[in-house]
């Protein structure tokens, strides 16, 4: 598609294309197939492990799938050879090809938690110890390694709790390492870089500049449409990087720059773009999903303001601790913050709002249908609605018929 000036409505129809949210659901057939052509559209899915609801990762393949086997997803990412996890946009699964293009990032890469690489320059053998015990024995986790000798067992601020997962965590994020599984409680399982990614990939080497235009890109396929600083953000390049390799692909007519009416910046349009004559999507989107994470493109695109409220004390949260925005057609049209009680198996609806351009008799029943389906995939049997939320009244009278 070739075009230099596109209306708002245009710029969302071709993000939601290339997002996904251009065809139907294929309903109970999902199967390997729906997940891979869904991470490879994707370009990469980012993992978060809160489970209030279930963890992000998984929701964000539901809300273009619909209800699907968790286990499939695993079992697609830690045993086919085809995806792999690494730094990209925070830690994210991403196709396998990917890798090598975040090598040069993986070298300089600084060590997490703040203060550890301290630890790994005064205690070098111990960083040699963890690698060539892997080596020795195959996959390992945290809880298969001893601590330091004469050390204290936890890192310093640790949020990685201890120092062997700290280890593992740096030579992961340096590219010594690769996750090899996920166990039942979420636990990485390492194994060394060169057993998990396959040797086609762990041996090519791209140079930095390349593989730098060569993320943009796929950012720009996964985008449809965007500013610089909205490509940037895909695999998290600083914007003073990727402004020169997006003007480098502009010039060689790889990318479009075209116009957005009511957006400041130029932006850049994929050649490949599509643009549907309508939008008939009915979803629930995961704070962490690709449409929504970058809040500016989010308020941008779809006029919604929002923010994830986990890390805010309850009596500063506006909307809700676990506040998933719902699409419906090609706009964002409430809020709802959600929490599965696993325990008396209903999902909870803490609050529901609609957003101010919304009606609430059109998104009441479609809304009502999602969380139904939602539950049921979760093996919920109920949903219950609170009171909090302008939509909470219009929603409750839907879902009880």
């Amino acid at each position: 598609m070739r075009r230099t000036d596109l209306s708002l409505n245009e710029a969302r129809r071709i993000a939601l294309a290339a997002q996904g949210f251009d065809r139907p659901r294929p309903g109970s057939r999902v199967d390997a197939r729906h997940l891979r052509r869904c991470v490879r559209q994707l370009g990469l899915v980012q993992i978060d492990y809160v489970n209030v609801l279930v963890p992000a990762h998984y929701q964000v393949l539901f809300s273009r799938l619909g209800p699907y086997e968790r286990s499939r997803l695993d079992d697609l990412v830690y045993r086919s050879g085809e995806f792999t996890e690494q730094w990209a946009h925070e830690a994210s699964i991403i196709p396998m090809d990917v890798w090598p293009l975040l090598r040069h990032r993986m070298a300089t890469r600084r060590v997490y938690p703040h203060g550890f690489e301290t630890f790994l320059e005064q205690n070098p053998e111990y960083g040699q110890m963890v690698l060539d015990r892997i080596r020795a024995q195959g996959p390992l986790t945290a809880g298969d390694l001893p601590g330091p000798p004469n050390s204290p067992s936890r890192s310093p601020g640790a949020w990685f709790g201890n120092v062997p997962r700290a280890t593992l965590e740096a030579h992961f994020g340096r590219g010594n390492l690769g996750v090899a599984d996920r166990l039942p409680n979420f636990q990485r399982v390492f194994d060394l870089s060169e057993r998990v990614v396959p040797a086609r990939d762990y041996g090519r080497a791209v140079p930095e500049r390349e593989a730098q235009r060569e993320l943009l890109r796929r950012a720009s396929r996964s985008h449809g449409i965007g500013t610089a600083a909205d490509l940037a953000d895909y695999h998290r390049m600083p914007l003073r990087i990727a402004r020169p390799r997006l003007l480098e692909l502009s010039e060689a007519g790889e990318l479009d720059v075209v116009r957005v009416r009511a957006w400041k910046e130029p932006a850049f349009l994929h050649p490949d773009a599509k643009l549907p004559k309508s939008i008939r999507a009915a979803s629930l989107l995961s704070p962490f999903d690709p449409l929504v994470w970058f809040r500016p493109r989010a308020a941008r695109l779809f006029e919604f303001d929002y923010r994830i409220e986990i890390f805010f004390p309850e009596a500063k949260r506006k909307w809700g601790y676990y506040v998933l925005p719902f699409l419906l057609g090609d706009r964002l049209v409430a809020r709802v913050d959600l929490k599965a009680d696993r325990k008396a198996r209903r999902l909870l609806v803490k609050s529901a709002h609609i957003e101010p351009h919304a009606d609430p008799s059109s998104v009441a029943p479609a809304l009502s249908v999602e969380l139904t389906t939602v539950a049921g995939w979760l093996d919920l049997e109920a949903v219950k609605v609170g009171r909090r939320g302008n939509l909470a009244r219009p929603l409750g009278k839907a879902l009880r018929g």
